[in-house]
């Protein structure tokens, strides 16, 4: 039986069930496996949808499997903290070998981020392989990067996660870094010529449109500015609510004026910051969400590294004008990155509003990406050191942005990701006691948590070090792929 799904095929059931809000977490129903062929149970549920005594909750117990995967990992004591990460690359390897309900089909295993995440994450995999490169599992290591290669080879990109209701969208781009992550661990700079027409499919997805904007507009993830530069910007192809947030989006919506607010949203998930007040017109709620308008300094900055990457390998391959053609790209996109999100008064990098022609207020810890992949000038990433020293770096880590506005990309929370793009951004330019602090901070906070709760935990509270962390839509998940990986990274440093 083909058991595979888009959503759109059992719409009505679909609806009804997170309508009543049956499962405390929406995700339950969005992930859910038929048991029996979708046409079949379509069939069942109009015909007794309306019947007297029909019990939903039990019909779709009854015809779809729900795979619960485990909210937390127990051990009967706890073992060091690196025993315990190197036991949990096994317990959180899965396989997706046919498709199954909403979950796509990848070749190889890889390694799930824990808690309600069961599947396949893009950006979450780079960090994953900071700490597999650790334990030396480089053959997972190349399963993760053939996954990101099927994936592109059949859908274009990669999408926020290996679900049919995530098609819509991809996340941070990092299959070029994760390139370089597998050549730097096995010495072998072939694996870039190897994967060059993946790089160049993955490209072409995120520039599509670029050759026929006007200046002023936008069109998917291409903004052209009003001087005529191309910057990039996170988008979604669907404007409706996304099925794993079912009622929130619907509920949020309802007290929106934005006729995009699902598309907004959307694409602020494909950001991986879900959700920020970075995103928001009034910097406090996510009704004014404005995703769209933005063009991101951290995707850029990956986007540079992609055509920088591409640069490189039509060289290695002598591709004479592909690499004068990605040169110049890398060099167009290295110039806007300072003339766009470089914030002179306020010495950090900004998003840039497409819309207003001017910077956004929010600052956020996305302006290490220009100091991770070494495109500032010194003076540029000695003013972001200090930056972050006055107003990210906390007892706990490094905080997301400066306001505290209940969303878990806000202060006071700590994520794995930007303790190790810090510590790089602040390696890169020679700031050793300030990248040393910031690996101390968090892992300290790492480490004082494991000791409590047995658990490693998908975001921490960097201020109050008492507390664990919390904002969002859902609770804080244990597992934890990229705390995992970041933290036994930090921890060779």
């Amino acid at each position: 039986m083909d058991n595979q799904f888009y959503i759109r095929d059992i719409y009505s059931i679909f609806e009804a069930v997170q309508k009543s809000q049956i499962f405390e977490d929406q995700k339950d129903m969005a992930d859910a496996i038929p048991m029996y062929p979708i046409a079949e149970i379509n069939n069942i549920y109009e015909t007794e949808k309306d019947k007297e005594g029909f019990d939903l909750k039990e019909f779709v117990v009854k015809y779809f499997q729900f795979d619960q995967s485990e909210s937390s990992i127990l051990r009967e004591e706890t073992l060091p903290i690196e025993e315990h990460i190197e036991k949990l690359w096994d317990e959180l390897t899965r396989t997706a070998y046919e498709e199954k309900g909403t979950l796509l089909k990848l070749p190889n295993p890889y390694i799930v981020p824990g808690g309600r995440f069961n599947e396949f994450f893009y950006w979450d995999s780079y960090f994953v392989m900071l700490g597999l490169q650790v334990s030396g599992r480089i053959e997972m290591m190349k399963n993760i990067i053939e996954n990101c290669v099927y994936l592109i080879q059949k859908f274009g990109f990669v999408p926020n996660a290996s679900r049919t209701y995530f098609l819509s969208r991809s996340q941070p781009p990092y299959f070029s870094l994760m390139l370089d992550l597998l050549a730097e661990s096995t010495n072998d700079e072939s694996v870039y010529s190897q994967y060059f027409e993946t790089l160049e499919k993955e490209y072409k997805f995120w520039m599509d449109g670029a050759e026929s904007l006007d200046n002023n507009k936008s069109y998917r993830r291409v903004i052209k500015t009003e001087n005529g530069d191309i910057l990039n910007r996170y988008f979604d192809d669907e404007n409706n609510p996304r099925p794993e947030s079912y009622m929130i989006d619907i509920e949020d919506e309802e007290t929106s004026a934005n006729p995009e607010f699902y598309r907004n949203v959307r694409a602020a998930c494909e950001s991986g910051w879900d959700f920020s007040s970075r995103w928001f017109a009034d910097g406090n709620t996510i009704q004014t969400i404005d995703t769209l308008n933005l063009a991101q300094v951290d995707l850029n900055c990956l986007l540079w590294h992609l055509e920088t990457t591409l640069a490189k390998t039509s060289n290695l391959q002598n591709f004479e004008e592909k690499h004068n053609y990605y040169s110049q790209k890398s060099e167009a996109r290295k110039k806007s990155i300072n003339k766009y999100f470089w914030s002179e008064i306020d010495k950090i990098y900004k998003d840039y509003n497409i819309k207003s022609q001017m910077q956004t207020s929010s600052e956020s810890i996305a302006t290490l990406y220009p100091l991770f992949l070494n495109l500032s000038d010194h003076e540029q990433a000695k003013a972001v050191s200090e930056t972050i020293k006055e107003k990210f770096l906390k007892k706990g880590g490094l905080i997301t942005t400066t306001k505290e506005s209940g969303q878990q990309w806000d202060s006071p929370n700590a994520w794995a990701p930007y303790q190790w793009l810090g510590f790089v951004a602040m390696k890169n330019y020679g700031f050793k006691e300030l990248k040393t602090e910031i690996k101390d901070n968090w892992c300290s906070n790492v480490e004082r948590i494991y000791l409590n709760t047995g658990k490693l935990m998908e975001k921490y509270n960097a201020i109050d070090t008492t507390s664990i962390a919390g904002g969002g839509e859902y609770p804080n998940q244990d597992g934890f792929g990229w705390t995992n990986g970041v933290y036994i990274k930090l921890k060779t440093q």
